[in-house]
C-alpha cells in the first residue's frame, strides 16, 4: 500500500523509504483522497478506509510558484514540520476535550495521519516574547503537576480545620512552586516576584483545568496504540470511592506492535445508580470522549462488588445489542466462584461476603492477630497437621478470592470464632481498642446462624463449578477443554434444581452441625421474626425458610448466569483455541477451526484462503522436527518468527488473545491493574483524584509538555 501511495504521489525521492519510515516521518493531506475513501466515524475523528488510495493531484500548479518548486524534496521532518504535526495533535486533543465548545475561529481539520507522501502547511507565525514567556511559565506548572501525579502527592496540603483562623499556608502545589522559585527558576520568579506571599499563585480552577489536560494527553498515548492495534476489549474493576464519589475503573486490553498482550488502565468513569443511564454514559465516554471505535471491541468483562452485578449486566447487554461481537466474558483475574457469589441477588449473600472481607482484612492488618490464629489452627488440627499447615498458608493470602473460598471458610470457622472470642475477652492491654472492638463485632457476625447457613449452601452449590472455574484460569489447553465441559456442569446443576428438596436437606444438616459445634442457636433470622411479630405460620421452619429464600434462588441464578456469561459466541471463540499448536497436538491434529472461526470472518485479512491456510498450519506442526516443541500459549504462537506467513491465523490469535477470559501470559504487561490496586491501597479516600490517579498509574508513559501547553492555551485563551 505504501508503494502504491508513493507512486501515485510521483515521489521518486521516497521510493527507497521503508513503510515504517513513511509512517513515522511523512503525512498525506486528506484532499488527495476521494470523499468515498474517508470514513468519519464521529465528528472528532477522520479515518481512512483500509483500501484507500490517493488519486486527486495537481502536479503542475507548483511550477508557476518559484517559492514552492522545491518544497516537496524535503526528506526528513524539520522543526517547522514537527510544529505543524504538533498543531494537528493539539487540535485533535482540543476537539476531544470540548466537543460542544464553539471556537471563535474554527478550522476544519482535514489531515489524515497515514503512511505516504508529505504535504506541508504554511509556517506558523513566530511567537512574541510575551507568548514565549507565557508558554515557559505554563510548562513549569505542568512539570510540577506531572511530578505530583507520578509521585502520588495530593494537591491539597493542610485542611482549614488544622489551622488557626487567619493563618495562610500553601497547599502542596504552591509549596512545590515556591520551592522551584527558590531553586532558581527565573520564569516563575519573574512571574510571581510582585505577588503577595499569602495569595494563591495558581487557582484551584486552573489546577483542575491543567490536570484534565494532563490526564487527556497521557491517556491519548495509550489509546493511540489501541487504535493502531484495531481490536481491543474493555474491563471494569470494582466500584471505588474517589473523594466521596463512586467511580468505575476502566482498563483496556490489546495486542501491541511487539505482539504482546497488554492490559492498561485508561481512567475512571463516574458511577450512576440508574443502570440505563450508566450504560449510555459508559458508551458515550468510550466512543466520543476517548475516541475508541466500538466496532473493533471484541470482549467486555466486569469485576463487580456484591450488589453492583445486576447494573453492570445491563451495561453489558446494551453494548451487546449495539455491538454483537463485543462478547460478554469472565475476567481472567477473577475466580469464577467468587464472581458468581458476588452476582447472587440475595441480601444475605451480600452481607456474608462483606463479613468475609472484613475478617480477612482484620487478620491481614495485624501480624500479631495472624500468629494468634495460627496457634488456634495448630490446636484444632493436632490430628491432621498437613491440613493445619495448608490452612495457615491460605490465611496469609487474600483467601476471599479463591475458587474454594467457602470450603476454606467452613474449615476455618471454629478457629476464627475461638480466636476472635479470645481477643475480644482479653482483659490485658495486649490488643488495641480498635482490634478488640472489631473482634467482638466480627465474632458476633460469624456466629449468626444466617451467616453459617449462607456459607454452607454457597460452598455446596459452587462445588459444581469449582473445577470448571479453575480450568478457566489455567493453561490455554485447560481453557479449551473447559469450554467443552460446560454442558456437564449445567446438567449437574439442573439435576440439583430438580431435586432441590433432597439436596437442601443435606446442606441444612451440614449447617446445623457446624452451628452446634460453635454453640449457635438454630433459628429463623431475627429480621423475619420481627417483620411478622411472631404471627407467622407454624409450618415455616428454618429449613423451609432457607430453602425458599436462599437455596432455590441461588441455584437458579447460577444456572442462568453461566448460560449468559458462556453464550454460544463465547464458547465458539474458546473452541478456536485449538489453533494453539499444543492444543492441536492433544487433539491429534484432528481439528476443525473453520466452523468456529466464522464469527471472526470479517476480521481476517484473507477469509477466502482460511481453509487452505489452516491446513498448512496443521501440517507445519504435525510434521515438525523431533526437537521442536509445540507452542503452548497464544503468546508463544504470536512470537513465532514465521507467524506472518499465516496472516489469517495471526489475526485470529490476536483477537482470541484479547478476550478478557484469557490470562495475560507475561506479568510485566499486566501492571495496570496492580498499579491501580496499589494506588487505592496507598491513598486516603479524600485525597484520591481521578486525574492524578491516571498520572500515577501510568507514570512510565511518555508525555509531551509542549502539546499540553498548546492545548491549554487553545482551550483557555
Amino acid at each position: 500500500r505504501c508503494q502504491r501511495w508513493v507512486e501515485n504521489c510521483r515521489r521518486a525521492d521516497l521510493e527507497d523509504k521503508t513503510p515504517d519510515q513513511l509512517n513515522k516521518h511523512y503525512r498525506l493531506c486528506a484532499k488527495h483522497f476521494e470523499t468515498s475513501m474517508i470514513c468519519r466515524s464521529s465528528p472528532y475523528r477522520t479515518v481512512l478506509r483500509d483500501n484507500a488510495v490517493p488519486t486527486i493531484f495537481d502536479l503542475t500548479s507548483h511550477l508557476n510558484n518559484p517559492h514552492s518548486r522545491h518544497r516537496k524534496r524535503i526528506k526528513e521532518l524539520s522543526e517547522d514540520e514537527i510544529r505543524t504535526l504538533k498543531q494537528q495533535k493539539i487540535e485533535e486533543a482540543f476537539e476531544r476535550q470540548q466537543p460542544t465548545q464553539e471556537l471563535n475561529e474554527s478550522k476544519e481539520q482535514n489531515t489524515v495521519s497515514e503512511e505516504g507522501g508529505e504535504e506541508q502547511e504554511e509556517e506558523a507565525a513566530p511567537l512574541t516574547l510575551e507568548e514565549r514567556e507565557n508558554k515557559d511559565y505554563l510548562k513549569s506548572l505542568f512539570e510540577i503537576l506531572i511530578l505530583m501525579g507520578k509521585q502520588n502527592i495530593p494537591l491539597d496540603g493542610h485542611t482549614v480545620d488544622e489551622l488557626p483562623e487567619g493563618i495562610f499556608t500553601s497547599d502542596n502545589f504552591q509549596a512545590l512552586l515556591e520551592y522551584r522559585i527558590n531553586a532558581g527558576d527565573e520564569v516563575l520568579r519573574k512571574r510571581f516576584e510582585m505577588t503577595a506571599v499569602n495569595l494563591e499563585y495558581c487557582s484551584k480552577t486552573q489546577q483542575k483545568q491543567m490536570l484534565e489536560i494532563c490526564e487527556s494527553c497521557i491517556r491519548e498515548e495509550t489509546l493511540r496504540e489501541v487504535r493502531d492495534s484495531h481490536f481491543f476489549s474493555l474491563i471494569t474493576d470494582e466500584v471505588v470511592d474517589i473523594a466521596g464519589e463512586e467511580h468505575l475503573p476502566v482498563l483496556v486490553r490489546f495486542v501491541d506492535d511487539s505482539h504482546n498482550l497488554r492490559e492498561e488502565f485508561i481512567g475512571f468513569l463516574p458511577y450512576e445508580a440508574d443502570a440505563e443511564i450508566l450504560a449510555v454514559k459508559f458508551h458515550t465516554t468510550i466512543t466520543e470522549k476517548w475516541g475508541l471505535n466500538m466496532e473493533y471491541c471484541r470482549g467486555q468483562a466486569y469485576i463487580v462488588s456484591s450488589g453492583f452485578a445486576s447494573k453492570m449486566k445491563v451495561v453489558a447487554t446494551r453494548l451487546l445489542e449495539k455491538y454483537p461481537q463485543a462478547v460478554y466474558t469472565l475476567c481472567s483475574s477473577c475466580a469464577l466462584n467468587s464472581w458468581l457469589a458476588k452476582s447472587v441477588p440475595v441480601v444475605g449473600v451480600s452481607i456474608a461476603l462483606g463479613t468475609m472481607e472484613e475478617v480477612c482484612c482484620l487478620f491481614n492488618q495485624s501480624p500479631q492477630l495472624q500468629v494468634e490464629l495460627d496457634n488456634m489452627i495448630s490446636l484444632l488440627f493436632q490430628n491432621n497437621e498437613q491440613k493445619g499447615k495448608e490452612l495457615k498458608e491460605i490465611c496469609r493470602s487474600q483467601w476471599t478470592g479463591r475458587h474454594d473460598t467457602f470450603e476454606v471458610l467452613v474449615d476455618l470457622m471454629q478457629a476464627l470464632v475461638l480466636c476472635l472470642d479470645a481477643v475480644s475477652s482479653d482483659s490485658s492491654v495486649r490488643w488495641s481498642t480498635f482490634i478488640v472492638g472489631r473482634a467482638f463485632v466480627l465474632s458476633s457476625a460469624l456466629t449468626d446462624f444466617d451467616f453459617i447457613v449462607t456459607i454452607v449452601i454457597l460452598k455446596n452449590v459452587l462445588s459444581f463449578t469449582r473445577a470448571f472455574g479453575k480450568n478457566l484460569q489455567g493453561h490455554t489447553s485447560d481453557v479449551f477443554f473447559a469450554a467443552g465441559s460446560l454442558t456437564a456442569v449445567l446438567h449437574s446443576l439442573n439435576e440439583v434444581m430438580e431435586n432441590i428438596e433432597v439436596y437442601h436437606e443435606f446442606w441444612f444438616e451440614e449447617a446445623t452441625n457446624l452451628a452446634t459445634k460453635l454453640d449457635v442457636q438454630i433459628k429463623l433470622p431475627g429480621k423475619f421474626r420481627r417483620a411478622h411479630q411472631g404471627n407467622f405460620d407454624s409450618e415455616v421452619t428454618s429449613e423451609n425458610y432457607y430453602k425458599d429464600v436462599l437455596s432455590v434462588p441461588t441455584v437458579e441464578h447460577i444456572i442462568q448466569e453461566l448460560k449468559d456469561i458462556f453464550s454460544e459466541q463465547h464458547l465458539k471463540a474458546l473452541k478456536c483455541l485449538s489453533l494453539v499448536p499444543s492444543v492441536m497436538g492433544q487433539l491429534k491434529f484432528n481439528t476443525s477451526e473453520e466452523h468456529h472461526a466464522d464469527m471472526y470472518k470479517n476480521d481476517l485479512p484473507n477469509p477466502d484462503t482460511l481453509s487452505a491456510e489452516l491446513h498448512c498450519w496443521r501440517i507445519k506442526w504435525k510434521h515438525r522436527g523431533k526437537d521442536i516443541e509445540l507452542p503452548a500459549t497464544i503468546y508463544e504462537a504470536l512470537h513465532l518468527p514465521d507467524i506472518k506467513f499465516f496472516p489469517n491465523v495471526y489475526a485470529l490469535l490476536k483477537v482470541l488473545c484479547i478476550l478478557p477470559v484469557m490470562k495475560v501470559e507475561n506479568e510485566k504487561y499486566e501492571v495496570g491493574r496492580k498499579r491501580l490496586k496499589a494506588y487505592l491501597k496507598n491513598t486516603l479516600t479524600q485525597q484520591r483524584s481521578s486525574n492524578l490517579a491516571l498520572l500515577n498509574i501510568n507514570f512510565d508513559i511518555k508525555h509531551d509538555l509542549d502539546l499540553m501547553v498548546d492545548t491549554y492555551i487553545k482551550l483557555y485563551p
